[in-house]
């Protein structure tokens, strides 16, 4: 099956909300699978060697994920209520931040897993926790 046809049958048999969660699924767990000892190490030059270890792609990859919600989040088009638009928009301003300051080695990756949860819960109807 050609990659246009399978995202073709994806676009025809998943609600963008199950899109949004899926991705968002798969790039916290890759998150999560090299943050603790990123996390753990006290010094940005510690961090610094993590990250070029696979983690700077994977942070990046998370902070793309964001930029596209945030571009979505502001198409006239979108159909959220202004209220949620705006907190989310903020919210991904928050990640594009942070994220910047993961790579530099100053920020601890777990934030970004956290709120991935929450914004994971809540695509699944689920209430939000960050224990998921």
């Amino acid at each position: 099956m050609s990659i246009a046809a399978y995202k073709r049958t994806i676009s025809d048999t998943e609600a963008p909300r199950q899109i949004e969660r899926r991705v968002l699924v798969q790039v916290t767990s890759r998150l999560e699978s090299g943050h603790v000892d990123y996390d753990a190490a006290e010094t940005s030059g510690e961090r610094l060697e993590i990250l070029s270890n696979g983690l700077r792609e994977d942070v990046w990859q998370n902070e793309r994920v964001w930029l596209a919600f945030k571009a979505d989040l502001a198409e006239p088009e979108n159909a959220l209520s202004p209220d949620l638009r705006a907190g989310l928009l903020s919210l991904a301003m928050w990640v594009e931040r942070h994220s910047q300051g993961v790579l530099a080695g100053e920020k601890k990756v777990k934030p970004l897993i956290d709120i991935n949860k929450t914004i994971i819960n809540g695509l699944a109807g689920r209430a939000f926790s960050t224990t998921e």
